[in-house]
């Protein structure tokens, strides 16, 4: 049609056509640019903002699990901290139960001194078994039993580990005041053998509370390499490429000025039938 019309002025409504989606595209250039991102909402992507979603919430609770997984090293190394004071005590009290049993140097001052540190020895290891805590939870006192760590971002059995700390007090690990003495050497001899039985005792769980600490430290080391992989996964969906949408943008930018000035044009074609007149 002849742009020679006045009613109807086809290369206006081209013009503004074109410079309102010209529009349209510099809008979601600007707002990727300001955002840093290609997909904001479900609109601008509706299968990839699923997928998008899906991903982050995974990586965060791979974030919340290796943080679970570091706490649970943080207790058991509480707790090894602990038993490894234990451990030393128990040398000491086997020293003094040998020292004891050697009854033919010792008279009843030498039995006496040494039945008096050896009883403050079984106070300390009660002291310590029964105030050692992680938070206000205690560890050595034969309560921490069937503690469950969530170790990843899933209510998946496989995702938990279930941890126990046998109590080391003297009464669990069978030297208390009433089983064992140093005050003669009858008493000295059977000491011996209960407080090295301890001494057994206490390497076991601390053995056991090394395996799951070693345990962890893997998991939070595989749980980091998974994160990783997810939120770089996450990025390649949501994060927008600046140099592209730059591009875009100054590119939008060009045809906004171009088409307004042919819009512009366009609008006074009409006039050139005042001419005809």
């Amino acid at each position: 049609m002849s742009s020679l019309v006045v009613n109807t002025n086809l290369s206006a409504i081209d013009a503004y056509n074109n410079l309102n989606a010209t529009d349209s595209q510099m809008s979601k250039a600007i707002q990727q640019l300001s955002s840093g991102l290609q997909i904001q909402t479900a609109a601008d992507g509706p299968a990839a903002y699923v997928q998008s979603q899906a991903l982050q919430s995974q990586a965060n609770g791979y974030q919340q699990a290796i943080s679970n997984a570091q706490d649970g090293v943080s207790l058991v190394q509480t707790a090894s901290g602990a038993l490894n004071q234990i451990s030393s005590i128990l040398q000491t009290m086997d020293q003094l139960a040998v020292s004891s049993a050697n009854g033919a140097t010792n008279d009843a001052t030498s039995l006496g001194a040494n039945q008096q540190e050896f009883a403050n020895l079984q106070a300390s290891i009660d002291q310590i078994a029964g105030t050692t805590s992680y938070g206000t939870t205690n560890l050595l006192d034969g309560s921490f039993s069937n503690q469950t760590l969530q170790v990843g971002a899933f209510d998946y059995s496989s995702q938990q580990i279930t941890l126990s700390i046998g109590g080391a007090s003297t009464g669990a690990l069978g030297v208390a005041t009433g089983s064992a003495s140093v005050g003669t050497a009858s008493a000295a001899a059977n000491a011996i053998k209960l407080v090295q039985s301890a001494i057994a005792s206490v390497d076991s769980i601390e053995a056991n509370v090394g395996a799951i600490q070693n345990e962890l430290q893997a998991i939070a080391a595989n749980l980091t390499v998974g994160q990783q992989n997810l939120s770089a996964a996450n990025s390649q969906l949501v994060d927008v490429n600046m140099a592209q949408a730059m591009t875009t943008f100054s590119t939008d930018q060009i045809l906004m000025q171009t088409g307004t000035a042919m819009l512009s044009q366009a609008q006074q074609a009409p006039a050139l039938v005042e001419k005809l007149i």
